[in-house]
């Protein structure tokens, strides 16, 4: 297996791995399958131009976000925080399982960080 088929798979897992904990959860499957490709709205930034769409789309498809809702979710005991943290999760573990990366602001949308393993 090269690198980016083992990328690949483990993102896939982890796909699985945060759908399977969401049900585990008893979160409504319906809300899974009604926000997954929320974040998807950042690639409205490119409307704009090439290098704020990089920007706006990173900042939607970098975990840094919902692991932060996770945290809140650990501190405010919400638990729309955990479920809107493990969707978000699923959905960056998704496009990174499809080969969907991180943009950069300089080149196509296709060329991600993905694209140079």
């Amino acid at each position: 297996m090269t690198n980016k088929q083992i990328i690949h798979v483990e993102y896939a897992l982890a796909f699985v791995l945060a759908l399977l904990t969401y049900l585990h959860l008893h979160f409504p499957i319906w809300w899974f399958v009604a926000l997954l490709f929320v974040p998807d709205l950042t690639m409205l930034g490119f409307t704009i131009n090439k290098k704020i769409g990089a920007m706006v789309y990173n900042l939607g498809h970098t975990l840094i976000f919902p692991l932060l809702l996770a945290l809140g979710y650990l501190y405010w005991s919400n638990d729309d925080l955990l479920l809107g943290s493990m969707i978000w999760i699923a959905h960056i573990c998704m496009d990174r399982a499809i080969g969907a990366g991180l943009k950069y602001p300089d080149s196509s949308f296709r060329n991600t960080h993905l694209q140079k393993l």
